[in-house]
């Protein structure tokens, strides 16, 4: 019990309180709760840290390329996520589940990738973990090429089109992780479904990829059940 205390007070100083029981992950002045993860800023030594916080905004710039990780790990939760690609449309995306660092392509964390490319928002990645979704030939290819390592199939297309904002206007994803299930809302649009995924809990992170993404809110509430 006295352990459990500590986790909970941890917490609860890590993040700024909302209602409900949730908790903002971004306090909207610096980066207290996360830490970057960005290869360049090992061996290039005027290599910029891509995450930033600006006009009470965290901005992705894009590159170099990286992550960006909280230093909790969560399981049974929902994550609204207000974003937008203020100038050019682009790649980025969330990462749930995320543990141990650089294990695809030197790069990326073990995670399951909830993709925020425009045009392609909703889409899952599959990073050294799997998840299965219904009409899984249709939506990742033969399943001879299916993997979670390089060069293998690990893209789950969404279930819809049209379903952001056009660019500059602001977009909101719900990310809701329960047990091995994972749901992904855009604009209350219901965009993809997983099931059976190799992983129930990690830390969350966000991803440099190339293209400048602002974040205005990024709010995890604890579930229970599905029926919260």
């Amino acid at each position: 019990m006295r352990n459990s205390g500590v986790l909970i007070l941890l917490f609860t100083l890590a993040c700024s309180c909302t209602r409900d029981n949730a908790v903002s992950l971004f306090n909207g002045q610096d980066l207290e709760g996360w830490h970057a993860d960005v290869p360049a800023m090992d061996s290039i030594s005027n290599a910029i840290n891509p995450f930033i916080v600006r006009n009470g905004m965290l901005v992705s710039l894009g590159t170099p390329q990286g992550h960006l990780i909280t230093d909790t790990s969560y399981s049974n939760f929902r994550l609204e996520v207000v974003y937008r690609f203020p100038n050019e449309p682009g790649n980025c995306g969330v990462l749930v589940h995320a543990s141990t660092p650089r294990s695809l392509y030197e790069m990326f964390p073990k995670s399951i990738e909830v993709q925020m490319m425009h045009e392609n928002a909703g889409d899952f990645w599959c990073i050294v973990q799997d998840i299965v979704t219904d009409d899984m030939v249709i939506r990742r290819g033969p399943k001879k090429d299916w993997g979670i390592t390089e060069g293998k199939a690990r893209r789950i297309k969404n279930l819809t089109e049209g379903s952001e904002k056009p660019l500059g206007d602001w977009n909101t994803m719900m990310i809701e992780c329960y047990e091995d299930q994972i749901k992904v809302w855009v604009n209350a649009d219901l965009v993809n479904h997983g099931y059976n995924a190799t992983v129930t809990e990690g830390q969350i992170a966000l991803q440099a990829e190339g293209a400048e993404v602002e974040f205005r809110k990024l709010v995890l509430t604890p579930i229970q059940s599905l029926s919260e």
